[in-house]
């Protein structure tokens, strides 16, 4: 045998043996993409969670009161701490159930894509001003 089919033997031989599997079960190197996922949806949650805010406080006087934590800032001070709050409860929860699942992140982004739209649209005065009483 030459030296030549020898290297391609080794090589073959090298490439027939599997990976070894990391402690989760996964192949090392091919991890799990759901803690990906769980981060890009975490934040579309994040900033639907500031559209609704934004909308409740509009809507009622009640809501926008309790938000208002800082006298200076007026209600946009609860509106921020409270999104900040839901962002991470959200993206601790969601980490927590796609750690080890194999999630599309391609879906994972359509999903945080609506919710960012969602979140947009309520932080829009002539949306949330739909809602203002009268």
């Amino acid at each position: 045998m030459s030296q030549h089919e020898e290297s391609a033997q080794r090589a073959d031989d090298q490439q027939s043996v599997p990976a070894p599997a990391a402690a989760d079960g996964t192949v090392d190197g091919d991890r799990p993409e759901g803690p990906i996922s769980a981060a890009i949806i975490a934040a579309g949650v994040g900033a639907a969670a500031l559209g609704l805010f934004t909308t409740l406080a509009e809507a009622s006087k009640g809501v926008a009161d309790w938000l208002q934590w800082n006298d200076q800032v007026g209600p946009l001070s609860g509106k921020t701490i409270m999104t900040v709050i839901v962002w991470l409860v959200s993206w601790v929860v969601l980490h927590t159930v796609f750690r080890t699942k194999e999630q599309e992140t391609a879906r994972a982004l359509t999903v945080a894509l609506v919710l960012i739209g969602l979140g947009v649209l309520g932080t829009f005065p002539t949306f949330f001003q739909l809602f203002a009483p009268e």
